[in-house]
């Protein structure tokens, strides 16, 4: 399976036009959360993408909720703690900032109490799809504090999906590290392809 995947689009008209052109030749589309800004746009992001060329699988980010997703993109196969198998590749899906950031009433957060238990629903995954960065890989900020997630993290070395893909710390946007025999990508706005295979692995 050919997979494109991004994260953060905040909105961008430019990155959104990028990405439905990459979408020709792959077989799936993968957004890992935050396609509007603070709760607003989601609509109009979701036109931005309408060109898409291919089926688009998503988890929210902060800036948008699960159900608000769901609403603004019902075609899309909208994943927050439940998994879905797709041309044989099984898939499960986390959104939200996690752990909760600092932004306010605004951002959809999960506490890592919370990420964790919707995790454990996970049993198997070649992909796992989560806005939020394991901790420790993929995750540091331009002060170089660490930011993400050690529910995220313990759920990659438990199930030790071939890829692990997230974003929103835009500091780190295209770095990558492994955990085990998991390759984590922080993918921001960009057009990222992967090969994937049931059981198989991310090329």
């Amino acid at each position: 399976m050919r997979i494109l995947a991004f994260s953060d689009l905040h909105l961008s008209r430019t990155r959104a036009e990028a990405l439905v052109e990459a979408s020709r030749g792959v077989d799936l589309v993968i957004g890992a959360g935050d396609f509007c800004n603070a709760r607003a746009g989601l609509d109009q992001a979701m036109a931005m993408l309408s060109g898409l060329a291919a089926p688009l699988l998503a988890v929210p980010g902060n800036a948008e909720s699960a159900e608000e997703l769901r609403a603004a993109a019902p075609e899309a196969t909208v994943l927050h703690g439940e998994g879905a198998v797709i041309g044989g590749v099984r898939f499960f899906g986390l959104g939200g900032g996690v752990p909760v950031t600092p932004f306010g009433a605004w951002s959809f957060d999960l506490t890592e109490a919370a990420a964790e238990e919707l995790l454990a629903a996970c049993e198997a995954a070649d992909v796992l799809v989560t806005h939020s960065p394991p901790k420790g890989v993929a995750d540091a900020t331009s002060a170089g504090l660490s930011v993400g997630s050690t529910a995220i993290r313990a759920a990659i070395e438990r199930l030790q999906p071939a890829l692990a893909l997230c974003g929103h710390v835009h500091e780190a946007w295209r770095q990558e590290g492994r955990i085990g025999r998991t390759r984590v990508v922080n993918l921001g706005p960009f057009a990222h392809v992967f090969e994937v295979s049931p059981e198989a692995g991310g090329q």
